[in-house]
């Protein structure tokens, strides 16, 4: 019995992401206004990679690739009991695993620092210890891990139940109570002047870890309702849990060379001038959106559909891999075409309200390093469903080789690069404009690096999928999309030309919306099947029922 197939929770996935992401630009702007691109907002940055980065290790970015196809064979097979019974064993061992990792990221703060950030130890003078100030804030933040690990798992159980919306929508707590914290905070400390920025920053800390057990309880009960309630157990013995940490090993090393790459970008930028980091930061909220809404989401809601077609029949597998693939690059090609067009304008909408701390030399400097990163984001984003299907085809172990190629071309190309353009100064980019004659552009050295390890990932796992499943991944799949931005472009550009002394959130807003309303009226004539896709209609069933 074939049937049709299960619709994509894509634009699900997409809808919880895009409200994490849009009050996560709430957020950057909020640290913008009151941090600037200075110490305090490099050191924020900086005392947030460790938790984050445990939590892909462990959770969102390795657990649901190990453990989702898993859990989905058992709910396929009709299992219920064993899926409950390995969700336990699982839950079990993360709990023992975060409680241990946050016990020593609390002792071992001032080691941890001077590995992630190693650039602030070397620093003499200054009104600001960057330091010793990420050394504090590390202990406040580091608890956050835990249920932040925790939350990746109920994410896993309520994406296998297909519930897609929640888990997604669940960072919105976190980033929320992040900037609750900020403006409370500003008001306590000094209320109509500007506040003590290093207890701002330790106020931010709180309202972090506040937001991270807020993220996993918010998530809880839903995934309890799903499972009908678990056994906790600590054993290894639970049927299925040992294929679980096999497979464990080779997705921790191909998803964690990729978060050692993210850590690197920072830790290498941790030598560069300051505020290099949180320029760093201010670029990758803008990158990583696209990345998450149109790649990830596909990629995350397709995992589970992917290891039930594995057993059912590559024909089957393929056919959803290039539409998984056309539907993340429908969205994914605009948003590269809009960044290089548009992308100074929407910074400086974003990040420069106000009379806070963001100038218009870091605008630009965030463009820049903007437009580095967006050369690879078509990479990026492939190759998380490339990277799931292999995971689903139960070979995890070629996709944790590439990534490690991929880190070791991004490094090697970073170090010459960033030290080469942090000797070039915005100014002299812009024709000696003062306002950029002490912005450097080490930065933007970082993005290109690592733009060219994303592509050399995907055209080398391109090339290794395409012997499993020969029809798939056609290079055709971006002359559509591609044709369709541009001239969804030329008809914003006037817009921009017309608009151009209003302000900037209005200006930014009818750029972008007509850019948007543009690409998507084409769509509908040109790339119906697409976009159908991302309003979670099938045509085979509307095909179905016409006979």
């Amino acid at each position: 019995m074939t049937g049709q197939p299960a619709p994509s929770g894509a634009s699900k996935v997409a809808a919880g992401i895009l409200a994490s992401r849009v009050i996560g630009i709430v957020r950057e702007q909020i640290l913008a206004y009151y941090f600037g691109i200075g110490p305090h907002a490099d050191v924020f940055r900086m005392v947030l990679r460790a938790p984050n980065m445990i939590q892909n290790l462990l959770g969102e970015g390795t657990l649901s690739a190990s453990f989702i196809p898993v859990y989905s064979r058992f709910l396929h097979a009709g299992d219920r009991p064993g899926a409950r019974r390995l969700a336990g064993a699982v839950f079990g061992l993360l709990v023992a695993a975060t409680a241990a990792l946050t016990l020593l990221g609390i002792l071992f703060a001032r080691p941890l620092v001077a590995v992630l950030a190693m650039g602030f130890t070397l620093e003499q003078g200054g009104s600001v210890n960057r330091f010793e100030l990420a050394v504090s804030a590390v202990r406040i933040v580091f608890p956050m891990t835990a249920f932040l690990v925790l939350a990746s798992w109920a994410l896993g159980i309520l994406n296998s139940h297909r519930r897609f919306f929640l888990p997604y929508f669940a960072p919105v707590l976190w980033n929320a109570a992040i900037i609750l914290a900020l403006v409370a905070g500003a008001l306590f400390l000094a209320p109509g002047s500007p506040p003590d920025l290093s207890a701002l920053l330790f106020i931010a800390c709180w309202g972090a870890l506040a937001g991270g057990i807020l993220q996993f309880a918010v998530q809880l009960p839903a995934a309890l309702r799903e499972l009908g309630g678990f056994p906790l157990v600590l054993s290894t013995q639970v049927a299925g849990l040992k294929e679980v940490l096999r497979s464990l090993g080779p997705v921790l090393a191909g998803r964690g060379v990729v978060q050692v790459s993210g850590y690197l970008d920072y830790f290498l930028a941790s030598f560069l001038a300051l505020g290099a980091v949180s320029v760093l930061g201010y670029a990758q909220v803008l990158y990583i959106l696209p990345i998450s809404l149109f790649g990830m989401s596909v990629a995350a809601s397709e995992l589970p559909e992917l290891s039930r077609l594995h057993t059912t029949g590559l024909p089957e597998l393929t056919a959803r891999v290039e539409r998984s693939l056309r539907q993340m690059v429908f969205l994914s090609l605009p948003t590269v075409v809009g960044y290089f067009l548009f992308g100074r304008l929407l910074v400086g909408a974003l990040f420069g309200l106000g009379r806070g701390r963001f100038g218009d030399a870091g605008a630009w400097l965030v463009y820049l390093v903007l437009c580095s990163y967006t050369l690879g984001l078509l990479a990026s984003s492939s190759s998380r469903l490339v990277q799931n299907t292999f995971y689903a085809l139960g070979e995890p172990r070629l996709p944790a080789k590439v990534a490690t190629a991929r880190v070791l071309v991004s490094t090697g190309l970073a170090v010459p690069l960033m030290l080469w353009l942090d000797r070039q100064t915005l100014g002299s980019l812009l024709g000696g404009a003062a306002p950029g004659e002490t912005v450097h552009l080490g930065a933007v050295g970082l993005g290109l690096a690592t733009s060219a390890g994303a592509w050399l990932e995907i055209l080398v796992l391109r090339r290794a999928l395409r012997k499993r499943l020969p029809s798939v991944l056609s290079g055709g799949v971006l002359l559509r999309p591609a044709a369709l931005a541009g001239l969804a472009a030329l008809g914003a550009l006037p817009v921009w030309a017309l608009l151009g002394g209003a302000g900037k959130l209005l200006t930014a807003g009818a750029v972008l919306g007509v850019y948007a309303a543009l690409y998507l009226g084409l769509a509908s004539r040109f790339a119906p099947v697409e976009l159908a896709a991302w309003l979670g209609k099938l045509p085979g069933r509307r095909k179905a029922k016409g006979g």
